[in-house]
């Protein structure tokens, strides 16, 4: 069976760089086999996390969604938008509902035992790299098996091509190498 790979940018903005570079890392993982579900937040909408709106009414539907792709994968690639020196909001919502547990359900079961990738994109100097750094720590502590290659795309608006393509033929293979190591790392952690 192939390995599953969830795929994700933490940006909400329709034409992100960060989701450009997210499937650039997918077509990679899926040239190393992976079956890979690729799912944009904004599609998700779902609520900030609020305990009181969970305790009224349960985990709404969009993290629900959201979490039971996490759980069904193998491998996560996270395309990591840097706001002010970390990570979205988007993306912190999205990681903390999908941390929270069913009745009956391990704790962490989405993020335990799972192989990430992570890159980022950004107009400015430093490719999203202090953003990376939050991320890393955040999901280190829930469990998840974080690559120690990272791809950071620094002035990016000039990088892409009107294809969404790297002009750089180094950082496009860098992020398609990306996306291979996630599918091949865990594959070997779940054969």
């Amino acid at each position: 069976m192939p390995v599953k790979v969830l795929a994700f940018s933490g940006s909400l903005r329709k034409d992100s760089y960060n989701t450009k570079i997210c499937r650039i890392a997918c077509e990679g993982a899926k040239a190393a086999g992976a079956d890979v579900t690729f799912v944009e937040l904004r599609d998700l909408a779902m609520p900030l996390f609020d305990e009181d709106l969970e305790k009224a009414g349960g985990t709404p539907d969009s993290a629900r969604k959201f979490k039971q792709l996490l759980i069904a994968a193998q491998g996560i690639i996270i395309a990591c938008p840097e706001y002010n020196s970390s990570i979205t909001g988007a993306l912190k919502n999205a990681i903390d509902w999908a941390s929270r547990p069913a009745p009956g359900e391990p704790p962490l079961v989405a993020f335990k035992g799972k192989v990430a990738g992570l890159c980022a994109a950004s107009p400015g100097a430093l490719g999203g790299l202090r953003g990376l750094v939050t991320v890393r720590s955040i999901l280190g502590n829930l469990g998840v098996i974080l690559l120690p290659q990272q791809v950071a795309i620094m002035k990016v608006g000039d990088a892409l091509d009107e294809n969404h393509r790297l002009k750089d033929p180094k950082q496009q293979q860098s992020l398609l190498d990306l996306g291979a190591a996630v599918t091949a790392t865990a594959g070997k952690l779940n054969a």
